[in-house]
């Protein structure tokens, strides 16, 4: 059995720059042959991260059921060692060496090579072991890496290290039961065999219509500039736009178990947690100086059965173009529902899914039929799924 869960939403966000590129302009791409805005997949999942941290804040996850994006794991070891009573000078030398028996080699400055995603109970793990093994993770392990190439160099460290430690480190590495790592996936360029494929796949955003860049000149005047000197002291240009994004993500239920060592709880725990986060989370991007707080206005759910995934921005190949006093999202929303509908006959599969639309918008009577049955609220088409979910266990 194959379960997938899938989210579709329409966002209509004001004037803003959510998502740079490296000359500070919003993110595009082409498609269907028309300029659209864009948001990455990265900038995503990277609130929704955020909105996980938040949810542990509140004690609705707890805090080792969440996972950290670091270059600093020896402080974090060398901070938890020192809580157990170990000099900070000789916790940092034997996290150093922990690390180096698994290939993981920390730079001079402190911080490993790349950045590693591990969960909290790995970390926790990690350090218990460097502490019971105290004694056995000594400077030696170090000696025969002079003069050696980078990665002969971290081979030959990890293999004089104390073979007990090293097998007893080798068990930690397995995502932790962290939801983030289990939902996104990660790379442990030193030990592939950890890596952890992703049980969630989350689409870049892209508008719905074509869109054109805007610029914002700005000035700013030095309050204690005296009054008889004119001009300002500071201006500059900010670029942004508005658009209705067309948002996507795909969860497989069967994975994101397996990521989380079959604990089926925390994996509805998760899954509750990414649906309401896909939604409710957004990119931070000069929000200070655009606040678009602009929540989706249509969200549907879709729970699959031994299929494939079906994203629908084909839907918008044509770009949407509406005329004065009609809505975007409403028009999108109309053409989603139209793809849906299309692929449905096409290749002999009917609707499994659950909608909601802000009626002020979209009015009592608009249905999407491709997508369902249509539902009061958010949280009640959230439900919906995991109970869908829930029945195919």
């Amino acid at each position: 059995m194959k379960t997938l869960i899938e989210i579709h939403a329409l966002q209509n966000f004001a004037p803003s720059n959510l998502n740079r590129d490296d000359t500070g302009a919003p993110k595009d791409a082409l498609f269907g042959g028309t300029r659209r805005a864009r948001v990455s997949s990265q900038c995503l999942k990277r609130a929704v991260r955020q909105h996980f941290n938040g949810l542990v804040e509140q004690d609705t996850l707890a805090s080792d059921d969440v996972a950290f994006r670091t270059k600093r794991v020896l402080d974090a070891l060398t901070n938890s060692l020192v809580k157990k009573g170990r000099s900070e000078t000789e916790a940092t030398e034997k996290a150093r060496l922990a690390l180096a028996a698994t290939e993981l080699s920390v730079k001079e400055d402190g911080k490993s090579e790349y950045l590693l995603f591990l969960g909290q109970r790995e970390i926790a793990s990690i350090v218990n072991i460097i502490h019971e093994k105290w004694d056995s993770i000594t400077a030696a392990e170090t000696t025969a890496t002079e003069g050696k190439k980078a990665g002969k160099a971290k081979r030959q460290a990890a293999q004089s290290a104390d073979p007990e430690l090293r097998k007893a480190l080798d068990k930690v590495f397995n995502g932790g039961k962290a939801v983030d790592v289990a939902l996104f996936g990660r790379m442990l360029a030193d030990m592939p065999e950890k890596n952890q494929n992703a049980a969630c796949q989350v689409a870049h955003a892209i508008s719905t219509h074509p869109v054109e860049r805007e610029f914002d000149f700005y000035t700013a005047v030095d309050d204690l500039k005296p009054e008889d000197t004119a001009g300002a002291d500071m201006m500059g240009t900010v670029e942004f736009n508005s658009a209705c994004f067309y948002r996507y993500a795909v969860v497989d239920w069967e994975k994101l178990v397996k990521n989380l060592q079959n604990d089926t709880e925390l994996a509805t725990k998760g899954l509750r947690a990414f649906l309401e986060g896909f939604v409710v989370a957004e990119p931070t991007g000069k929000q200070n100086t655009f606040a678009a707080h602009n929540p989706p206005e249509f969200v549907a759910v879709s729970v699959r059965l031994n299929t494939a995934p079906r994203n629908l921005a084909n839907a918008f190949e044509t770009a949407v173009r509406v005329k004065k006093d009609e809505s975007l999202t409403k028009e999108s929303a109309t053409r989603l529902s139209a793809k849906a509908v299309a692929l449905d006959k096409l290749y002999g599969t009917s609707a499994n899914s659950r909608y909601a639309v802000a009626e002020d918008i979209f009015g009592e009577k608009f249905e999407a039929k491709g997508l369902g049955e249509k539902r009061e609220s958010i949280a009640t088409v959230i439900a919906w799924a995991l109970s869908e979910v829930s029945k195919e266990r």
